[in-house]
């Protein structure tokens, strides 16, 4: 706040902002994309006293306009009830800092973390499901508190582009140890998928290229990159799978691009953007040149 303040006062301007809350609320989420619990790199946690501090200094600093309320539970998020417990003690807060300072809760952003469906086996909410449950508790706690009806803001990223993104790899080499596992050796990775090394993430699979033949085959897909752990899907049913074919991997529309590397000097793959039946390339392939233009 202190910075924020210096930067107005340079600019001679006064900035409207919002205060990032933690709740402490768990989203049930994979400890890595957890933001919200107590123990948080982000935000102002409410139950140290640590939120109500930071609205009181802000709202007494000139050249700062506190607008209102921002709070994030995580990411993948596969119910509702963290939101609906979030956004009950926020709004309370909110009732709090006017009784106290005020505090006029002009804007309130609940973040995302709304999740989309990479397996067969996992449930997901409908994104009218997260809305439903979310819009009613907010207009049940502003009723109830006496709160005037904030801007609402939410940032619905993976759930509107997840599912827009199919990864294609070449099949390479073929690895089977009788008895014991049947690799299939990719041209690509954790380099452009980090997902799954580090989050544990699970997808599914199919041979594009075999795409109405039975999957008979059980087999783990993996990675070129010179990692153990670069495995992108461990034991999935494929059909027969030869050199040459394409696998490929639906749901990667988030993350993976902005997540991608060129860990072990690999270009990134290119971008091409279809539409009914139309194609275009959006992003052009990596080279080794591009790799050396720093150097």
């Amino acid at each position: 706040l202190e910075l924020l303040d210096r930067l107005a006062a340079e600019r001679k301007t006064r900035q409207d902002i919002l205060l990032r809350i933690t709740p402490g609320v768990d989203p049930h989420t994979h400890q890595y994309i957890t933001t919200g619990t107590l123990d948080s790199k982000f935000g102002f946690p409410l139950a140290a006293g640590q939120a109500e501090k930071a609205v009181k200094q802000a709202m007494s600093t000139a050249n700062l306009n506190l607008l209102g309320l921002h709070f994030h539970l995580g990411s993948l998020i596969f119910e509702t009830e963290p939101y609906e417990l979030a956004i009950e003690l926020v709004l309370r807060f909110a009732r709090e800092m006017k009784e106290k300072f005020s505090f006029q809760l002009s804007e309130l952003s609940v973040g995302g973390g709304f999740a989309v469906q990479y397996t067969l086996d996992s449930k997901v909410p409908a994104i009218a499901d997260y809305a439903q449950a979310i819009t009613d508790q907010l207009n049940s706690l502003i009723s109830l508190l006496e709160l005037a009806h904030p801007r609402f803001i939410i940032e619905p990223g993976r759930a509107i582009v997840g599912q827009a993104g199919v990864a294609l790899y070449t099949v390479g080499a073929i690895k089977e140890i009788p008895g014991v596992r049947k690799y299939i050796c990719i041209d690509g990775g954790m380099s452009d998928n980090i997902r799954p090394a580090l989050y544990g993430a699970r997808y599914e699979a199919l041979v594009a290229n075999k795409a109405l033949q039975a999957e008979e085959s059980l087999v783990t897909i993996a990675g070129k990159l010179c990692e153990s752990g670069d495995l992108l899907i461990t034991d999935v049913n494929l059909a027969p799978v030869c050199p040459g074919d394409i696998i490929a991997m639906p749901v990667c529309g988030a993350y993976s691009v902005p997540m991608s590397s060129n860990y072990n000097v690999l270009p990134r793959p290119a971008i091409v953007l279809t539409d009914n039946g139309k194609s275009r390339l959006t992003r052009r392939r990596e080279s080794y040149q591009d790799l050396m233009r720093l150097d």
